[in-house]
């Protein structure tokens, strides 16, 4: 039997899992073939309506607003999804594939042989946001290493290797990589999407659909089975609304946002109280200087518009003081206004954020750069000016 298909016989349900490489030619001939044999009364795919239609429609980027974007305050998942899409089109681009051609292709020999299809994995910003939610700062860094040391990574595949990444061995120990660097992220992005895509296979029958071909991720197949079998013996629901959804900040969170300014206010009322005025503004100084410093050397290393920098010295404290702000949202935005993005940074987006040089000629990857650059200044200026006025309180 073919390592990348899974047959499931579920009481009065046929399943057919068929596990893919997104930038592989041999998929998409599987996938099509699959469809013809099996004619099934539904496809199932992994993708979101959103992730489809950007595959379908090449103006999707060309609507992008990337102002609203930073008043969003989705700056960083904008970063995340382009430098997660970006290696997989540098590889496809080796073997003349581009990501996501072989669920295209399934939607395209379904409609041709009148199947209906249906939409079976959760929507990204939802996975990319609970996959932050579940990362502690430190957490964060390392994730935010990672998409960085992926987007611009030299390396080459053959499509032979592409096509090796379908086998089980190879992904389990994939997997457990993961797993050991981040197990809160290999939660979301795996655990959760199996049980997600499970539920939405299941649910996607209806009293007169027997048979089902699902088109997945080829890193999915064994918890796609196992989820199945579970939702059959009535061992799991098949309800994932718990999982669906953006999660709220629990307690500890929130608190968590108002730490470094209730630190900051803390320590500079503590010099008020030991020495008076004089020492207080002095540590006021001191933070200022170092907070709003670092945040402009970033933008100036972005090579920001000259009318950013001043707009980073002076929003990282409010931004640091604020945490429903940040200093990065200020110089993005004004970033993004002064050098307006044109249609065509639209349409070259994906190739932009495959290398430095790209980042800064596209305007609207430039603004990106300004907004992350300036982002992480800020943040060191506080982790450095802390320490450094509380040797002013004790000195």
């Amino acid at each position: 039997m073919n390592d990348n298909r899974i047959d499931l016989n579920l009481g009065d349900k046929e399943i057919i899992l068929i596990g893919t490489a997104h930038i592989s030619k041999e998929s998409i001939a599987e996938v099509q073939n699959a469809i013809e044999d099996e004619k099934p009364d539904v496809l199932c795919v992994e993708l979101d309506e959103g992730r489809y239609n950007s595959l379908i429609k090449k103006d999707a980027w060309e609507k992008l607003d990337i102002v609203k974007v930073f008043k969003e305050g989705r700056g960083f998942f904008l970063i995340a999804n382009l430098v997660l899409g970006s290696f997989q089109r540098r590889l496809g681009s080796q073997i003349g594939v581009k990501p996501g051609e072989e669920m295209k292709c399934a939607v395209e020999k379904a409609t041709e042989l009148s199947i209906p299809f249906t939409f079976c994995d959760r929507d990204i910003q939802v996975t990319l946001r609970r996959a932050w939610a579940r990362c502690g700062f430190f957490s964060k860094g390392k994730l935010l290493a990672a998409l960085l040391s992926s987007a611009f990574t030299s390396e080459k595949l053959e499509e032979s290797q592409i096509e090796d990444l379908k086998k089980s061995s190879e992904l389990d120990g994939m997997m457990s990589e993961l797993s050991d660097y981040l197990p809160e992220v290999k939660e979301v992005l795996i655990d959760e999407r199996d049980r997600y895509l499970a539920a939405k296979i299941w649910d996607s029958y209806n009293g007169e659909r027997k048979k089902s071909v699902a088109v997945v991720g080829a890193g999915h197949l064994h918890g796609l089975r196992d989820h199945l079998k579970k939702i059959a013996a009535k061992e799991e629901d098949s309800d994932v609304t718990q999982i669906s959804f953006i999660p709220k900040k629990n307690i500890s969170g929130k608190i968590a946002g108002w730490i470094i300014p209730v630190i900051i206010v803390a320590l500079i009322i503590a010099g008020f109280l030991r020495a008076g005025s004089e020492l207080s503004i002095d540590m006021l100084l001191h933070w200022v200087l170092w907070n709003g410093s670092l945040a402009a050397a970033g933008t100036i290393l972005a090579l920001g518009h000259p009318l950013t920098i001043p707009v980073a010295f002076i929003g990282a404290p409010i931004g640091t003081l604020n945490p429903f702000l940040s200093v990065g949202i200020f110089t993005g935005i004004v970033q993004a206004i002064l050098v307006k993005p044109q249609v065509t940074d639209a349409e070259n987006i994906s190739d932009s954020i495959s290398s430095i040089k790209g980042l800064y000629k596209n305007r609207i990857t430039h603004a990106l750069l300004v907004f992350f650059l300036s982002s992480l200044g800020g943040a060191l200026g506080n982790l450095i000016s802390i320490p450094n006025i509380v040797g002013l309180l004790f000195r």
